[in-house]
């Protein structure tokens, strides 16, 4: 299926909808995420006790004349594409859907407005308008070196769970029940808090052969807090060496996260340049 013309005006309405690179298409996206920030406040203040009392009403005609506006935007974004569908399962469809379904499951459940806070999720859409659109496609990439660092991660934590377990049943041995340490896996439990540098303070040692435990388990916390963002960074550094620039966002579809080095559309097999 043939792509729209220049001229037509559903390709000039996925332009400025769609797309940051133009001044048309910024200042939409501007003006966007200040209407969902606005009408994140509106539903914020409306929740506090007092100020609903005296701005109840004028709340409630914002909150509506704000869903009306998004709900004529999210239509815009389906016409502005020949494949509405695609971008209705894409992440930031299903985003855009979520912060409009509250405000029309209110007119049938009370309190369902307060779910209004999913707007929150738009400003993601803040990526776009600083042309960093292509860190809403970091999930891929983050994904692949998370993949390849979680055999190492894993023998990781494992080491420092039986860590955890030998210190642990060391205080054990040395605090007793009377000191708090009443069974090994509340010892297990004060040595995994100790050792991630949490240190909730509920459980605590007494004697002097404790407190040197205790130290000796905060010092080998800090240490190995290291090694799990040495492991990742270096899998994040190392699949950063293959990752390649993305194009604009399909105009078929709505899509984002193609391969630098794409013609077509990997969702829907338009030309993206076309």
């Amino acid at each position: 299926m043939a792509l729209p013309e220049p001229q037509d005006w559903r390709f000039k309405l996925h332009e400025v909808i769609y797309e940051s690179n133009t001044r048309a298409g910024k200042a939409f996206d501007v003006a966007l995420l200040i209407a969902i920030f606005t009408s994140i406040i509106v539903v914020m203040l409306d929740s506090v006790q007092n100020i609903h009392q005296k701005y109840g009403e004028l709340f409630y005609y914002l909150e509506w004349a704000y869903s009306i506006l998004f709900t004529i935007e999210y239509v815009l974004r389906l016409v502005s594409i020949k494949r509405p569908l695609s971008y209705v399962v894409s992440p930031l469809g299903i985003i855009d859907l979520l912060a409009l379904i509250p405000s029309y499951l209110s007119i049938f459940f009370v309190g369902a407005q307060s779910l209004l806070v999913f707007r929150a999720l738009r400003l993601l859409r803040v990526f776009r308008i600083f042309k960093l659109s292509r860190f809403l496609t970091e999930i891929n990439f983050l994904t692949v070196a998370l993949k390849s660092s979680l055999r190492k991660i894993s023998i990781f934590l494992l080491t420092v769970l039986t860590l955890a377990v030998i210190l642990g049943s060391i205080m054990y041995l040395v605090e007793r029940r009377e000191n708090g340490f009443s069974n090994i896996p509340e010892s297990v439990y004060w040595a995994i808090v100790t050792i991630t540098t949490v240190g909730y303070g509920d459980i605590s040692p007494v004697t002097p052969v404790g407190k040197f435990v205790a130290s000796v388990v905060m010092l080998i916390g800090y240490a190995i807090i290291a090694v799990p963002t040495g492991i990742l960074t270096h899998d994040l550094a190392m699949a950063a060496r293959q990752k390649k620039e993305l194009p604009e966002s399909c105009p078929n579809c709505g899509r984002e996260g193609h391969d630098g080095d794409a013609n077509y559309c990997k969702y829907c097999g338009s030309n993206l340049y076309a």
